[in-house]
Order: C-alpha cells, then sequence, then structure tokens
C-alpha cells in the first residue's frame, strides 16, 4: 500500500511538472488560427461526362482553368468538345452523319460549405463554339472538309455539383448540368439545338489554399 501511494505520489509531481512547464512554454507563444483570412487557389480541371442530344448517346470531355477566391467563387476559363451519334443521312453512302462540336467561354462557380470537407457548387459555363456533322465511317474514307457544313453556337450550361477535398492540392468533382444553345441549321433531317443533360466525374489539380495558417506565434517581448 505504502508502495502505492508512494507511487501515485511520484505521478502526481511529474504531472504537475509537466503542466507547470507547459504553462511556461505557452506564455512564449501566442496561440491562434489564420485560416478564417482569405485565401487564394489555382487550379487545372479534366472532366468527363456523358448525356444526349435529341436523345441519342453523347459523350463529352471538358478542361477548365481557375482562379478560387476564399473557397466560395471560381472565375476562370473552361473548355469542351462532344461526339453525339446521330446516325443521320448523309452525302456518303453509310447514312451515319453524327454530330461533333466544342464550346469555350467563362466558367463561374460560386460554392457553398466551403469549409466542409464536401462542397456544394453551381458551376456556370458560358461561351461560343462550333457544331458539324461528320460522317461515322470516315476510317474507309477520305475526308473533305467542302463535304460538311458547320455553324456557331452560342452555349450557356448551368449545373449541380459535389465536390470531394482531397487534399489542399486535389479535388474531386461529381455533378448534373444541362446545355442550352442558340440555333443552328446544317442537315435537312438534323437537329437545330444541342441542348440536352449530362452527368460526369472531374479531377481538379492545384493549390486550393495559398493563404497562410500558422498555428502559433511568438509573443513579443516588453
Amino acid at each position: 500500500m505504502k508502495k502505492s501511494i508512494k507511487l501515485f505520489i511520484s505521478l502526481l509531481i511529474i504531472c504537475s511538472y509537466q503542466i507547470y512547464s507547459q504553462d511556461e512554454n505557452d506564455t512564449d507563444y501566442i496561440e491562434f488560427n489564420d485560416r478564417k483570412n482569405i485565401v487564394h487557389g489555382v487550379y487545372l480541371g479534366f472532366s468527363t461526362s456523358y448525356g444526349e442530344i435529341d436523345g441519342e448517346e453523347t459523350g463529352l470531355i471538358g478542361l477548365k482553368l481557375a482562379y478560387v477566391a476564399n473557397r466560395k467563387f471560381e472565375l476562370g476559363f473552361g473548355m469542351k468538345g462532344f461526339y453525339s451519334q446521330q446516325n443521320l443521312p448523309g452525302i456518303s453512302a453509310s447514312n451515319d452523319e453524327d454530330l461533333i462540336g466544342g464550346y469555350v467561354g467563362m466558367h463561374l462557380e460560386p460554392i457553398l460549405f466551403s469549409k466542409s470537407r464536401v462542397n456544394l457548387s453551381f458551376p456556370l459555363l458560358i461561351g461560343v463554339g462550333g457544331v458539324g456533322y461528320i460522317d461515322g465511317q470516315l476510317d474507309n474514307e477520305e475526308f473533305n472538309e467542302d463535304d460538311y457544313d458547320w455553324d456557331a453556337v452560342f452555349v450557356a450550361e448551368p449545373g449541380i455539383n459535389l465536390l470531394f477535398n482531397i487534399s489542399r492540392f486535389v479535388q474531386l468533382e461529381a455533378g448534373v448540368k444541362y446545355r442550352f444553345s442558340s440555333k443552328f441549321n446544317i442537315h435537312p433531317s438534323g437537329i437545330d439545338r444541342i441542348n440536352g443533360f449530362s452527368a460526369g466525374l472531374g479531377i481538379k489539380v492545384g493549390v486550393f489554399n495559398l493563404g497562410r495558417n500558422r498555428y502559433k506565434k511568438r509573443a513579443p517581448k516588453n
């Protein structure tokens, strides 16, 4: 019993000394967290998505370069390319005209719950591009650009995304978008807009928190 009491007293003394030492050290530093300060970020993003144009299967790939303001708003440049299997009768004997095109423009994306690991955002791409029909059997034929018509389009593509913050350098996104376009007329049996839904995944690689993030600062001497 006496040994137990001595051991307990010894442990109490050691713990008291450690607490005192910690208090002494803490007097030399001011603890703070400047995560609330405005931070900046920049990234390069890649995405792939699947959707439809006029009920036909459509694949899309995207690229964007954006600045992130305080993890709450993105502003940048985006571009997308697509291929839609329309299978329309065309100039060639294959009767396999497919729609292809792309568009570029301004990328805007407000972000909610930015301090959480999972964020909710509302991306919007506004820009211009070009669309045209091309023979799906071109592997067997020589391409002649004079046989294919192209037209310019204006595109607005709003959506909703879930953002997954893997680290301060990598972010994953998954979302759904709807594409609106101006009218065009380049095929007698074809469509006149590229409106349609798409759903996809993407990855952003960059630095999402360029702000300073120190937790202790030495206290100034009197």
